[in-house]
């Protein structure tokens, strides 16, 4: 098998690329998520519409709840978990709020092959990927560990690849220094790499109290209209930022 470094950073690059090639416009869907904490369960279920550019959402309580705008909850299905995405939890005893910002794709830029060096050994300086014991040559399974050179934020700290789509089918991202995780589950739908399950967990500290909070949010019944389904939805999305690299190869 490749290195491993190597095969994260081509994991990487055909999810930013599967990110960027022809997203869709628009998604409508379902979301079922439950959560639980402090002694308390509840369960979130809503119909979104959202607009892909700008992660701008109508979601409707189901069955006949409210009516919310903003930001799809609590992650959008159409994301890159190699972006610069931004991503808080907090939960107290009466409420758990989870603010996403999804980013812009990153891509590792891999030298070509060269006749004059002996090795071209690509390198993450703020992660250490290895190989688990179940990897194959058409499916890697990585588990990957910040350095001391981590910048202390979210990383992805298990990678499970699709043998038939070579892509993620699985990401884990784990906050360093903490318990708080995010695992996303992805399958093709109609063309379009998506999420379609997802979890996640953290210890919240309130008033002297510590208590874990787990959610799961499954998505299904998804739709790819090419106009707005929903009036509010119409206009000009947002902009978006640039994103920073944060790896680079290396030749010996």
């Amino acid at each position: 098998m490749i290195g491993a470094d190597l095969a994260l950073a081509g994991l990487m690059n055909r999810a930013a690329d599967a990110y960027t090639t022809s997203p869709p416009a628009y998604i409508t869907y379902t979301e079922r998520t439950h959560v639980v904490g402090a002694n308390r369960t509840e369960d979130i279920d809503r119909s979104v519409a959202v607009r892909v550019a700008d992660n701008y959402a109508v979601m409707h309580d189901l069955p006949q709840g409210a009516t919310r705008i903003g930001p799809a909850f609590p992650v959008i299905p159409h994301f890159d978990p190699f972006s610069s995405f931004s991503f808080s939890y907090f939960a107290n005893l009466k409420r758990v709020d989870i603010t996403f910002n999804p980013g812009d794709p990153f891509r590792v830029s891999l030298p070509p092959a060269a006749t004059d060096v002996d090795v071209v050994v690509p390198y993450f300086s703020e992660w250490a990927p290895q190989y688990a014991p179940d990897s194959t040559d058409d499916a890697a399974h990585l588990i990957i560990a910040p350095t001391t050179r981590s910048s202390g934020d979210f990383y992805p700290s298990e990678v499970v690849e699709d043998p038939q789509t070579q892509l993620p089918k699985r990401v884990v991202m784990r906050l360093e220094g903490s318990d708080e995780t995010i695992a996303l589950d992805y399958s093709m739908v109609n063309g379009y790499w998506l999420v379609t399950h997802g979890s996640f967990s953290s210890t919240q500290h309130v008033f002297g109290l510590a208590f874990k909070v787990e959610a799961d949010v499954t998505y299904s019944d998804f739709a790819f209209p090419a106009t707005a389904p929903d009036p509010r939805l119409a206009g000009t999305p947002r902009p978006t930022t640039s994103a920073s690299p944060t790896a680079a190869p290396q030749e010996r």
